[in-house]
């Protein structure tokens, strides 16, 4: 057989392998591509967790640890779940919430809310080097709002004055 014998990795030859990372590697842009495009970019844990799934998934098949077309029809489940839950979250601010994350307020009106720096675990000097990096200022009074966003990323807006 070409893809040669599932669940006996160390009968494959190098030729199978590299037929069975060819199609893999062409799987997977299907399956990437198909699901949704943020996914990529990991904004969220729920986007980052379907990531890490989908290569630990698809690697099995590459190896032959795990059965070939059976790991693939796999894949393509998971594809399905993650976009008919960023469908309900897009659609239900509730479940977005719940698989997504919630933003988090740590500056307002030039304040540190110490409390929630906390427990988001972001120190001063975190935050300080993200205004540096991303709000261009080392003042924190000059800014009016920064949130811990859901993708773990602080965003920034400057007073207007």
């Amino acid at each position: 057989m070409i893809f040669g014998v599932d669940g006996h990795p160390t009968e494959l030859t190098t030729g199978q392998i590299c037929i069975r990372g060819l199609m893999i590697f062409i799987v997977g842009l299907i399956i990437v591509r198909a699901g949704d495009r943020r996914s990529l970019s990991q904004k969220t844990a729920f986007d980052a967790m379907f990531v890490v799934l989908l290569g630990s998934m698809l690697s099995r098949a590459i190896n032959g640890s795990g059965p070939f077309w059976l790991t693939i029809a796999s894949a393509v489940i998971l594809m399905v779940v993650h976009r008919l839950c960023a469908f309900i979250a897009y659609q239900h601010h509730p479940f977005g919430k719940l698989v997504k994350g919630r933003e988090l307020v740590l500056v307002r009106n030039g304040k540190m809310d110490r409390d929630a720096m906390k427990s988001a675990l972001v120190s001063k000097h975190d935050l300080e080097e993200d205004m540096r990096l991303s709000a261009k200022t080392e003042d924190v009074s000059t800014i009016q709002l920064a949130q811990l966003e859901r993708s773990g990323d602080i965003s920034f807006i400057k007073s207007g004055g």
